[in-house]
């Protein structure tokens, strides 16, 4: 199950959990129950498949290596799991036609920041998503200012991010380098009323140079008088870092550019 003697491929970034508490503590921290639809990204051996499975009402697992979701396809129909449906396709290309639904998974290390824009700005709003990622991602995801970033803005922009626990590397095979952990993040009810192509823009600008100051930063984005203006008009410190801005800022940054 655990595929221990099968080598992973490295270009899909692919370890497999080998712990079951990691197991029982994603199923758990998601909540998964009787009614619920939970998507799994990168099912590979099916260990948290069988997991939510046994939780869920339904279960669709998509794996882009073509080698484990025939083998998982096989495996499960085997055991009459008929809950859990199998699929082949690439995450990042996939288009998601359900509503009310969940996220649990291992993902891929390399896959977290990408992943997590596209659901975010272009999928449904998924009711919670529990993920083990990189713990060095996970807690720049979760930092507040003084130590904001751009990654922790974008996803706080859409949701509220907590770690759950972190996960050592000897939960994994292969072993990867590093610690990991788990992290919950539960989307927004009301999200600001602002552009996001500009708010994002902005923030862009405002994280793009820890050193610089937030008046440098944007000047470079929209001149340096304008800049002055704006800052100014929210009240905002023009000497201030851009790690030290907190989301309200950067909205009432976008808010006053719209005046």
């Amino acid at each position: 199950m655990f595929m221990d003697q099968r080598k992973a491929k490295k270009s899909l970034g692919q370890y497999f959990t080998r712990c079951q508490w990691v197991i029982s503590t994603l199923v758990k921290s998601a909540g998964v129950g009787p009614e619920d639809f939970v998507l799994e990204i990168g099912p590979g051996t099916g260990i948290l498949t069988r997991a939510l499975a046994a939780q869920a009402n339904r279960v669709l697992a998509v794996e882009k290596d073509e080698r484990l979701a025939d083998e998982l396809k096989k495996s499960l129909k085997k055991e009459r799991c008929s809950n859990v449906e199998v699929v082949m396709a690439d995450i990042l290309r996939f288009t998601p036609i359900f509503s009310r639904y969940k996220i649990v998974a291992n993902i891929p290390y390399y896959l977290t920041s990408r992943l997590l824009r596209l659901i975010f700005e272009e999928w449904s709003q998924p009711e919670v998503l529990v993920l083990t990622v990189q713990k060095e991602v996970a807690q720049r995801i979760v930092a507040r200012p003084p130590k904001m970033n751009l990654l922790a803005f974008a996803v706080q922009f859409f949701g509220r991010p907590e770690i759950v626990k972190i996960v050592p590397p000897a939960c994994f095979s292969p072993r990867p380098k590093v610690a990991s952990a788990i992290i919950k993040i539960v989307p927004r009810e009301k999200i600001p009323v602002v552009r996001q192509e500009e708010v994002f823009r902005v923030a862009r600008a405002v994280f793009s140079n820890r050193r610089k100051t937030v008046l440098n930063n944007l000047s470079g984005l929209m001149g340096k008088e304008c800049a002055k203006a704006i800052l100014d008009k929210t009240g905002i410190e023009q000497r201030r870092r851009g790690g030290e801005l907190a989301i309200n800022d950067i909205v009432s940054i976008c808010e006053t550019m719209s005046l």
